[in-house]
């Protein structure tokens, strides 16, 4: 990769929207992008009007922040806030309530296959989009929520370990952990589950067989998991540089890559491109930065400023990425053909 303008400058439209960003989205048809505010509003864009001076729409969405966000069916998102409820926003600007649980906030939020969506407050969980409701108090405060990609598996992280919910038994099954677990991902195909550890490590199940494997060596907390497409190839935060695992190989905990630039800003966020070998990063001090898995030589997408990056984003076709920073800078950068015709499927 070449060295160029940060893509931002070349082929990205930014806004500033003074309020820090909680999440952002991609619609699952792509043609919408949305980001979720800490001053309780939803701003949703277009990537079709894309350029200087393209339009953001922005609403109220809560009556105090929103906490968080995720796509939900075709073109619509759902969102929630400490107002303690969950929004659907369809693309005709249409708001529903869809919950209301006044007092308390939502934490986390998740959409997944079939129709089905989660949120937590606290320590409660409720799944919703099968022939009932479901609503389960966990042992501890849940810290993440994540739904396997057939929509069939949902993994709620919290004190000593995951709790996974089968759609075809209905039941809960325990996956422990030492400590408090901080972050989930999914590989693709369902057949492994990550979790971020509070004790700077990660712990992978693989749900087959029920083997584990430990994956220790971190200076810092894992706090963001992105599994490849369609091999079970594994990136993490937790330093200053991109750490990567492949869980093919014999023995994946003692096979640990890291690669990026050498540094000592902390990762804050790593995304799988959804179908090539590229992963783009975000730090601390708000640069964003793509890389081929394994190598040190970066392409710039954005450069620092602007506060950590909290959110990268890449469109289902991968086309695009979106980000945003926790001083409220939101963008999305579109990917040139170059650049993902040097990398190779993943």
């Amino acid at each position: 990769m070449s060295a160029l303008p940060p893509l931002i400058e070349l082929v990205g439209t930014r806004w500033s929207l003074g309020a820090p960003l909680s999440a952002a989205a991609w619609a699952a048809n792509g043609r919408r992008v949305a980001f979720a505010l800490g001053d309780g509003t939803l701003a949703i864009a277009s990537p079709s009007n894309s350029g200087p001076g393209a339009a953001l729409h922005r609403g109220v969405a809560h009556g105090g922040a929103c906490l968080a966000l995720t796509a939900f069916g075709g073109a619509d998102f759902l969102s929630g806030g400490d107002d303690g409820c969950v929004v659907r926003h369809s693309p005709n600007g249409a708001m529903e309530v869809l919950a209301r649980h006044p007092g308390l906030w939502i934490d986390h939020l998740v959409a997944g296959g079939q129709g089905r969506a989660a949120w937590a407050m606290g320590r409660e969980i409720v799944i919703q989009g099968g022939i009932e409701e479901i609503r389960q108090t966990m042992a501890s405060g849940v810290t993440a929520l994540a739904f396997s990609a057939a929509g069939d598996g949902l993994a709620v992280a919290g004190r000593g370990g995951a709790d996974v919910w089968s759609a075809r038994t209905g039941h809960f099954s325990r996956f422990s952990t030492p400590g408090y677990c901080r972050s989930l991902a999914w590989s693709a195909d369902g057949r492994y589950l990550a979790a971020g550890l509070q004790e700077n490590a990660v712990m992978v199940w693989r749900l087959g067989d029920g083997q584990v494997i430990p994956l220790p060596g971190y200076p810092g907390q894992p706090r963001v998991l992105s599994f490849s497409h369609r091999r079970h190839q594994l990136v993490t935060t937790g330093g200053t540089r991109v750490v990567g695992w492949d869980l093919d190989l014999p023995r994946p905990e003692s096979q640990r890559s890291e690669y990026g630039l050498e540094s000592r800003v902390p990762l804050t966020v790593v995304a799988w491109h959804p179908a090539r070998a590229l992963v783009a990063a975000g730090y601390h001090n708000g640069a964003v930065v793509l890389y081929r898995p394994g190598a040190n030589e970066p392409l710039f997408i954005k450069a620092s400023g602007s506060g950590p990056v909290r959110a990268l984003v890449w469109a289902p076709d991968g086309s695009s990425l979106a980000l945003g920073t926790e001083e409220g800078e939101v963008a999305v950068v579109a990917m040139p053909a170059e650049v993902l015709r040097m990398a190779q499927a993943a």
